[in-house]
């Protein structure tokens, strides 16, 4: 692919491959080629410099250097006049490079560099055969004149990848090969694994038995004999450094290879250590005591699966192998292990040993049994291509029996459906070719291959077409059907309105949280039979004052109230909307009823009235058209008892306001009378509407009517209001409040109430007689509630 490592990045993460970053090794390097040393001599004027001169392939070029380990005859890189690297010799990278340029070195000219590995931009690690201190040698077949970069690999790109936890696949270099491929639409090559092994059968040598089958779905193992460790060849150590694995030598580099290539761990036993010549998998002893590579001495349980022999255990399956087993210079005989086990359980055992490991990653993400075998053979490839040892023919597998291949039904149309586009079937199985994934034409059903486990259903096919269609090529269409009709639900109109009528009059919204102290039952003065302390505890709570979930709004609210009062602010008009937790029954049995509140508090400015006009002002937006009435009986323990009551609409109960109680009020800390109200909103939501009748101008006049009377103080002029509206007949259209007296011209214990009454008829002009009649109804009835009226 002729792409620039920018434009890979792009389209690998375009196609659902994200790629997180990207390192061009070559970025700051410049003018950099492969010289040889033809001669050296002393420089005349420091004892240590000397003068190279250095075939350069056109030409030869006098270098002087300091470097200890030069001699006539290597072959070196060599940085031309012009030319940059990318730091200096210790390692500190320079941003941009360094431009070297000929000069004089005390006093004697030099036309180039010769350089280390470090001033390359690399790193021992990655070159393990780069001196401590120095020039890098390059090897004695090295075409004098090439491309050094090229020859030391230079030209390439690192690029880091975030893969998903769904695509298993794709943590090996195979899988994004694989990737690669399909995004540019061009044939996926894999490695070519070769049979191995000699005519002897490992069968006769070792046994496998897996107690735990459903921890261990597939074991596969091979041996090999006549171990001849040496390091690793150069091409294999640099690819094992580039992806951050330091290289230990054949045997070992070639299982982190093989895990790399294709993304399956593998384990290696010395097999002269393994009691029996066999393998037991189970899980382990409850308390058993297990030493791991790494030293440490850990205690399992039932839980943990085992790799054991014939004795003992000498490794954790898919985590870590045993000190008792470990692979050592004075191996004669290995047996390799290449098993796939339960993703869930390895996470689980890894977390309960305090021990993850690359393989361990892995293996819980839940790899393929497929791919065991494939990687166990390659494994043993690479030992017969680099004479580590004689692999026996034949392998060992238990539980190798194939799951039937998964087909998800391929619906063209709905998949168009699904990502708004109009794509034939052709087209689309065109992309999903690119994914491997092949239609059955008799079935009409998409043939998953084994590799890709993410794949289950209609949505799943979709996202392929769409990431190889490309996302940016998906037309922009506005949302359709009947979850998507573009306004709020119902519910959530009526609560709009709710902050729609508060924040007009004056509230700010605030939020508390659902999660109370106990202690808040006290500071209420909540009695200690009250339901309201029926409360639902929290198995894990963050501390004592978030250990229960709330069963009434007011203690948030007055904590609210109680905080902006506290920072010196003297006129405060709060509320909010949210949920109290019912529960039918504790311990609880079913799920609590969640009820929405619609709480108003306020302190400074503002009295019982004023709370009660914002409240009709709701109902009324709400589409409430019947009054309101207020029972003054309800005795609710956190409000002053003269000075509350409950709010009913017809026959139900809406909520309750009033003024707090003056001890609940220094119980927060409060030195303001405080005005409440709380609305239940579910029964709000059931007797609403919003629909309106559209009933013109009024055409004909209207006839006005006053009525003042005295009664008693006690007695509410709610009773007032209802003789007016049963009396009032058809003509009626509006009456109001406008006066209340008490003083020295009222009879003590007696308050005077005056009453403004509008009269109007649709289809005529009233006439005094009509008027009259609905008058003298009126009247005649609060006569008989002893009511008299005031001449």
């Amino acid at each position: 692919m002729d792409v620039t490592p920018q434009q890979f990045c792009d389209d690998m993460t375009l196609s659902g491959t994200k790629v997180e970053s990207f390192d061009v090794l070559d970025k700051d390097l410049s003018r950099i080629v492969v010289g040889q040393i033809r001669k050296i001599g002393k420089h005349p004027d420091a004892d240590k410099l000397v003068i190279c001169q250095v075939d350069i392939g056109e030409s030869t070029i006098q270098i002087v250097t300091g470097a200890p380990n030069v001699s006539e005859g290597d072959k070196v890189p060599v940085v031309l006049d012009g030319g940059r690297v990318a730091g200096s010799h210790d390692g500190t990278m320079t941003p941009g490079g360094i431009r070297i340029k000929k000069g004089k070195l005390r006093g004697t000219e030099s036309f180039g560099m010769m350089c280390s590995i470090e001033e390359l931009g690399s790193s021992r690690e990655m070159y393990p055969d780069a001196p401590e201190s120095g020039v890098y040698i390059l090897p004695e077949d090295a075409q004098t004149g090439a491309d050094a970069l090229e020859l030391l690999g230079l030209h390439d790109a690192f690029f880091e990848f975030e893969i998903t936890s769904n695509r298993v696949d794709c943590c090996s270099v195979i899988g994004i090969a694989r990737e690669a491929a399909a995004t540019y639409d061009i044939p996926f090559v894999p490695p070519v694994v070769k049979k191995t092994g000699n005519g002897e059968d490992i069968s006769d040598f070792v046994h496998v038995t897996v107690k735990d089958a459903d921890l261990c779905p597939r074991y596969c193992a091979r041996m090999v004999r006549n171990i001849r460790l040496a390091p690793s060849p150069a091409w294999m150590q640099h690819r094992l450094a580039s992806s951050g694995i330091r290289p230990i030598n054949n045997i070992v580099d070639i299982t982190n290879y093989v895990m790399e290539e294709f993304g399956q761990p593998m384990h290696a036993y010395d097999l002269d250590t393994v009691k029996g010549s066999e393998i037991i998998v189970r899980r382990a002893a409850a308390g058993e005591k297990f030493t791991t590579l790494d030293g440490q001495e850990r205690t399992m349980d039932d839980t943990v699966l085992m790799i054991c022999d014939g004795e003992k255990a000498i490794g954790i399956a898919g985590i870590m192998g045993g000190e008792n087993s470990m692979i050592t210079d004075s191996v004669k005989t290995m047996l390799f292990e290449a098993a796939t086990f339960n993703g869930p359980n390895i996470r689980r055992s890894s977390k309960k040993i305090g021990l993850r490991t690359d393989a361990s990653g892995l293996f819980e993400k839940g790899l393929e049994p497929e791919n065991a075998q494939a990687a166990i053979d390659r494994a043993c490839q690479l030992i017969e291509e680099l004479d580590a040892g004689d692999v026996v023919g034949g392998m060992i597998d238990v539980g190798s029996v194939r799951k039937p291949q998964e087909a998800v039904k391929f619906e063209p149309d709905k998949i168009n459906g699904l990502l708004g586009t109009d794509l034939s079937r052709e087209e689309q199985l065109k992309y999903l070719k690119r994914a491997e994934l092949i239609c059955d034409p008799e079935t009409d059903e998409i043939l998953v291959p084994r590799f890709r486990q993410d794949i289950h259903r209609m949505a799943d096919l979709a996202e392929e077409v769409a990431r190889f269609y490309g996302y940016d090529n998906i037309p922009t269409t506005l949302p359709h059907g009947e979850a998507t009709a573009g306004k709020l639900s119902y519910k959530l109109r009526i609560e709009q309105t709710a902050r729609d009528v508060a924040e007009y009059c004056g509230f700010s919204q605030g939020m508390c949280y659902s999660f109370e102290s106990p202690k808040s039952f006290d500071k209420l003065m909540i009695p200690k039979d009250s339901g309201f302390r029926k409360a639902i505890a929290i198995q894990n709570p963050l501390g004592e004052d978030f250990s229960i979930m709330r069963t009434l709004s007011l203690n948030g609210m007055m904590t609210s109230l109680s905080l902006n009062y506290n920072r010196r602010n003297k006129a405060v008009k709060l509320y909010e909307l949210g949920n109290v937790y019912l529960p039918e029954s504790l311990p609880l049995t079913e799920l609590p009823d969640e009820r929405m509140q619609f709480t108003l508090g306020m302190y400074g400015s503002g009295d019982f009235f004023d709370m009660k006009g914002v409240i009709e002002e709701f109902l009324e937006k709400a589409g409430m058209k019947k009054k309101c009435t207020y029972d003054p009986s309800e005795k609710l323990p956190f409000l002053h008892p003269g000075r509350q009551a409950e709010i009913i609409y017809g026959h139900t109960a809406l909520g309750y306001l009033g003024e707090v109680h003056p001890q609940v009020c220094r119980n927060y800390d409060i030195g303001e009378r405080v005005i409440i109200a709380v609305l239940d909103m579910p029964e709000i939501v059931a007797l609403s509407t919003y629909e309106r009748k559209y009933t013109g101008i009024a055409r004909y006049p209207a006839v006005n009517r006053d009525i003042s009377m005295t009664m008693p103080r006690s007695q509410m002029v709610s009773s007032v209001e209802n003789v007016i509206e049963k009396n009032g007949g058809a003509y009626l259209e509006h009456y109001e409040l406008f006066d209340i007296y008490e003083g020295s011209q009222i009879e003590a214990g007696c308050k005077s109430v005056a009453y403004s009454l509008t009269f109007r008829a649709k289809d005529k002009t009233l006439e005094e007689a009509e008027v009259n009649a609905a008058m003298e109804k009126i009247v005649k009835a609060l006569e008989e509630m002893n009511i008299e009226l005031r001449k």
